[in-house]
């Protein structure tokens, strides 16, 4: 099992593998429409983290799906990786997860079903960390490895947190930082510093149980997790959703490495970041023209299991800042940007 490297077996790489939201948007727009349902309070109608159904009696089910091909090739932490991704769900709704299924697709005949068992083992972890079980699952025969998994979580209506109420004026925050895709293209690459060699990983693998925490703070306006799409795609989401712009100041961004900047020089970007960036560069404004490319290359970086971005009304940051240092996340506690009145820019990065 030692020689087992999972990441040879899969075209893509965690949340990296995740279709373009311009494709993604193609394949959604459909005349085709389902019966309206009061009790469905998040649905496709937005492009939230997770479905939410009101269940009459002041909390709601969240309900969300996640898996994806592996990021890294140690089959433990993949498993937990992914895990740790799906339930960041639930919690970017202020939500608790309560179950989970898993979503197992493996080439039986390419790789031996003990390194399968590892992932799953690295899964119960994520899950027993979360205080939740894992409650079965569905498995397939794939030509490529595959985890993931279903979550169901519950949330007080009152706490219930969405990514498209940001208010005017509110200030943004992140609680991990950016950078997970061009440390593994690092890796790849083999130029990655043993000093950055578990700094990916390590994130990825932290859950962001300091969601349903803060979602009991009413200045706390908006909220969602960043993956696939990157910092900026989640934060034009955001933006778009509540009717409004941002402004995003990068040198308050969080990296994940103080060499990353160096990793994108050497030509560390992976590929999603361009079909990020084709998707929805247009919508962005990048006020210093001489960085402009790396600005591209870290804020269209494809997340896997990535921080909270948060909206938060400029009043209630002090509490929430102490919140978040009592949750050891004192260094996530700086404002990277603010929701703006809308303008000609859904994001503006200065």
């Amino acid at each position: 099992m030692e020689n087992i490297k999972l990441t040879q077996y899969s075209h893509g790489a965690g949340c990296g593998c995740k279709i373009s939201p311009k494709i993604l948007d193609e394949i959604l727009h459909s005349s085709f429409s389902m019966p309206d349902n009061d009790r469905l309070i998040v649905g496709n109608h937005s492009k939230d983290d997770a479905a939410v159904f009101d269940l009459n009696n002041g909390t709601a089910l969240i309900s969300t799906t996640d898996f994806f091909m592996p990021i890294v090739d140690d089959p433990y932490n993949f498993g937990r990786i992914a895990s740790a991704n799906a339930i960041s769900d639930v919690y970017a709704m202020g939500g608790n997860p309560v179950l989970a299924i898993a979503i197992l697709g493996w080439p039986i005949n390419i790789i031996p079903p003990i390194v399968a068992r590892r992932v799953i083992e690295g899964s119960k972890s994520i899950c027993m960390d979360a205080g939740i079980p894992l409650a079965g699952g569905h498995s397939i025969d794939s030509p490529e490895p595959i985890f993931g998994l279903a979550v169901n979580g519950l949330v007080d209506l009152k706490h219930l947190k969405q990514n498209n109420t940001a208010k005017r004026g509110d200030l943004l925050l992140l609680t991990k930082s950016i950078g997970v895709g061009i440390l593994t293209t690092a890796e790849k690459k083999g130029i990655l510093r043993s000093e950055d060699a578990t700094l990916a990983a390590d994130q990825m693998m932290k859950l962001n149980k300091i969601g349903a925490v803060i979602s009991t703070l009413e200045g706390v306006h908006a909220m969602t997790d960043v993956t696939g799409f990157g910092l900026l795609g989640h934060l034009i989401e955001m933006a778009e959703g509540s009717g409004l712009s941002a402004k995003l100041d990068f040198k308050s961004v969080p990296l994940i490495s103080d060499m990353l900047i160096d990793y994108v020089e050497k030509g560390s970007v992976p590929g999603g970041t361009n079909r990020n960036w084709e998707s929805y560069g247009h919508k962005v404004e990048l006020k210093d023209a001489l960085n402009a490319q790396l600005y591209k290359s870290i804020l269209a970086d494809p997340q896997t299991s990535g921080g909270l971005l948060i909206s938060v009304a400029k009043e209630s940051l002090s509490e929430l800042t102490s919140m978040l240092q009592e949750h050891d996340l004192s260094e996530y506690v700086q404002p990277i940007g603010e929701i703006t009145e809308f303008g000609s820019f859904a994001v503006t990065v200065n």
